[in-house]
Order: structure tokens, then C-alpha cells, then sequence
């Protein structure tokens, strides 16, 4: 029998509360998600914000040890570091590697921040985004994952990697059917915003 996907909550259980936010991790965690995955992005001072977007100083945001807090022991974590050599003075790499545990996933675009992860914590798992990135990339980082965003997600494409050796993400997909499709492919994880109705349909595909 194949694996079951992972559920990855994008932004904790951004379809039903506000995104990277301590209740929507909650949520994810509640539905029963395998992972939550979350965006991080430096403050001046150095402090590490959960926020998709660049962050506006005086504005409210979780921290990522906070975070981090929340969902130990409790459901794998996923951190995106955030465009990381825009803010290269804010040494968002190190930063980041100096708090997450053994069992963090680090997920990235830029390969030069994959290679610094692995240069630094190699035993951590590592996902590269392949938008703009070939295949042949994550598999010389040393990647355990690649993550596709989901029109990308062709079944040639996941042959390739895993015929590569690599495990396969989707980003983001809410469809039942679009899930089961990609189970069907044998992908690793889903991205979605909407952990609890994943879970149900990856674990009941036969049900309507």
C-alpha cells in the first residue's frame, strides 16, 4: 500500500483562521497535520517574526520561538526562510539554525541558503523550491525534498525527482480531487491551507 501523503499546513490552518498566526498553528495541530509550515522573516533588532510578508516594525507578530513553543513534541514543524540575502546583515540563516530543532524541516528558494543550511546543520532536512530552480540543484545541495507549486506539478516532474532519489511537495492545494491525483503519484507531502478537510480525504479517498 502507498504512504499516505504528509499534510502540511500552509501558514498553520490559513483556510479557516489568519495565516502564520498562534491559532491557526493550533488549529493545524488539532486537525491532525503532520507538519505546519511557516514563513520567517527578521526584525532590525534581529528578532525572528512569523509573518509571509516583509515585516512592518511596531506591528503585531508571532516570534518563531514562540512558535516553536507551540508546537514542540507536538506536530512537525516546515520554516521558509524568507528572500535570506536581503536581509544578510540580519544573518536570518544563522539565526534560524540556532533555534529550531534536530526535526525541523528548513525550506527554501534560494539555493545559496539551501547550501548554507547544509553547510552549517547538515543533518537537517532541507526542501528546495524548484520554480526557477533545476531538479539537479537539490539533488547536489543534498536535499531530501523538492517543492513544487502545483501547475509545475506534472506527473514527468515527480517521476524525475523521485526518480532522483528526491521526496516530492506540492504547494498549496485545497481540491479533494487534486489530492488524491498526487497521492496517487506517490508525492510526500501537500502544502494546503485546509489540514482537517485533507486529512479526511487522504485517509478516506473512496468516500464522496
Amino acid at each position: 500500500m502507498t504512504a499516505l501523503p504528509y499534510v502540511i499546513a500552509h501558514r498553520g490552518a490559513s483556510g479557516e483562521l489568519p495565516e502564520n498566526t498562534i491559532p491557526a498553528f493550533e488549529r493545524a495541530i488539532q486537525a491532525g497535520a503532520d507538519f505546519v509550515e511557516l514563513d520567517v522573516h527578521p526584525l532590525a533588532d534581529g528578532e525572528l517574526v512569523v509573518t509571509h510578508d516583509p515585516p512592518k516594525e511596531g506591528s503585531a507578530y508571532p516570534t518563531l520561538v514562540e512558535v516553536l513553543d507551540l508546537c514542540r513534541g507536538r506536530i512537525g514543524v516546515m520554516v521558509e526562510l524568507k528572500t535570506p540575502y536581503r536581509y544578510r546583515r540580519r544573518r536570518l540563516v544563522e539565526r534560524t539554525l540556532a533555534l529550531v530543532d534536530d526535526d525541523a524541516v528548513i525550506v527554501c528558494f534560494e539555493p545559496k541558503a539551501i547550501a548554507a543550511v547544509r553547510a552549517t546543520r547538515p543533518a537537517l532536512r532541507t526542501i528546495q523550491h524548484v520554480w526557477s530552480v533545476p531538479i539537479a540543484a537539490a539533488v547536489a545541495q543534498g536535499c531530501w525534498a523538492v517543492g513544487f507549486d502545483d501547475a509545475h506539478a506534472t506527473p514527468r516532474a515527480l517521476r524525475s525527482a523521485q526518480g532522483a532519489g528526491l521526496a516530492t511537495t506540492v504547494y498549496t492545494v485545497n481540491e479533494k480531487l487534486r489530492m488524491l491525483e498526487l497521492a496517487a503519484l506517490g508525492v510526500t507531502g501537500i502544502f494546503t491551507d485546509f489540514p482537517r478537510q485533507a486529512r479526511g480525504w487522504l485517509e478516506r479517498p473512496r468516500e464522496a
